[in-house]
């Protein structure tokens, strides 16, 4: 049986005109400006604006600008179909010198990620930006800092956090560490459930 299916110029160009609507309402749920997704991502204002009206169709080099400022795959920009494969082909991506493998599909809600950080990433660049983060280490040691605070993490421990405090987390410099993340935007929260002893 084949789960190949056939996209016609006719299905490509349909997928091209939704993408308009689809960067707008992205936006939207990310509650950016359109200043502020200029700021992040390069593109201008007005080239923004044009292509959320559907008035310019979007090129490769802008969509993948767009998938990392919005944190989503860029298939679910451009609403690629599925395949018919039940298979999940997770692709690495590189952010910032760090390794990251997206672990969620959807375009918004909670949005997870498996991050490999290499020894070389040891000098704290503490960021800021709306949303609520949890991270997980797997293996390794990872060196977090929040605020004025600095610690080190090791296998097994947890940090969560209001990423609205300037925030960094990065290698000790003797290992590579690995690390899963789970990333909230404001009004999303993970709810912790334990079992009564």
């Amino acid at each position: 049986m084949s789960f190949v299916q056939d996209t016609s110029a006719a299905d490509i160009a349909a997928a091209l005109d939704q993408v308009g609507a689809r960067l707008k309402r992205l936006r939207t749920q990310r509650r950016m400006t359109l200043t502020g997704v200029a700021t992040a991502t390069g593109i201008s204002k007005s080239t923004m604006s044009r292509l959320e009206t559907g008035q310019r169709r979007p090129t490769l080099e802008l969509l993948l600008a767009l998938s990392h400022a919005y944190r989503v795959p860029l298939d679910d920009l451009v609403a690629a179909p599925a395949q018919g494969d039940p298979r999940l082909h997770l692709k690495p991506g590189h952010v910032k010198g760090r390794t990251v493998i997206p672990l969620t599909q959807q375009p918004d809600g909670m949005q997870a990620w498996k991050i490999v950080i290499p020894t070389s990433k040891v000098t704290p660049e503490p960021r800021a930006h709306d949303g609520y983060e949890w991270i997980y280490v797997l293996s390794g040691h990872m060196r977090f800092v929040l605020g004025d605070q600095d610690w080190v993490l090791g296998p097994g421990e947890v940090a969560s956090f209001d990423t609205k405090v300037p925030h960094w987390f990065g290698s000790t410099g003797d290992e590579p560490a690995e690390i899963l993340s789970i990333f909230g935007r404001p009004g999303e929260r993970m709810t912790v459930r334990t079992t009564p002893t």
